[in-house]
């Protein structure tokens, strides 16, 4: 079992066991591992932080602790869409199309306040992405799911804001 960081939170991950195969709730497992605004993406995002605030330590680490979570997240999401019916690939639907994950969803600033910035906005929209997964899916498997991951992007949101605050006043 993985260690937790200090960014995911000390309450335990559910069982990942969806109920039934379900297609609707698949494609919105697979939008939450491959599209522009999902796990895929945070990781690559906060990879890249990770290395361009590879001078600031205290950065650095945050941002390595939180691209370990959201592998945990894009875990859970592979295993509840692989569950419900899809391929767990790195992509997600337009319309009928099957659209692919690309690095070109994600922003690449080298300033400070900028990169933070954009992190947290990125977890924002990642928590409401998942609250209107969670009001619309009735499988209580997936919903504890994504509540649980909730309490993670939450915490990431919390950490971001004390680092931007900190930060952007130099």
């Amino acid at each position: 079992m993985q260690t937790p960081t200090q960014l995911t939170s000390p309450m335990p991950y559910p069982e990942v066991c969806a109920g039934e195969p379900n297609i609707k709730y698949a494609k919105a497992m697979l939008d939450n591992i491959g599209g522009s605004n999902s796990e895929m993406s945070a990781v690559a995002l906060h990879f890249y932080n990770q290395l361009v605030t590879s001078h600031e330590t205290e950065i650095s680490k945050v941002f390595r602790d939180i691209c370990i979570t959201e592998m945990q997240h894009l875990r859970i999401f592979g295993m509840l869409a692989l569950q419900l019916g899809e391929n767990p690939r790195f992509w997600t639907y337009t319309g009928q199309n099957l659209v692919y994950w690309t690095p070109g969803y994600i922003n690449y600033p080298l300033e400070l306040s900028n990169l933070l910035e954009l992190s947290i906005e990125s977890e924002r929209e990642a928590i409401q992405k998942y609250e209107q997964q969670a009001r619309w899916i009735a499988d209580p498997n997936v919903i504890a799911n994504i509540k649980r991951i909730l309490v993670d992007e939450r915490r990431h949101v919390q950490e971001l804001t004390q680092l931007y605050e900190k930060y952007s006043r130099r």
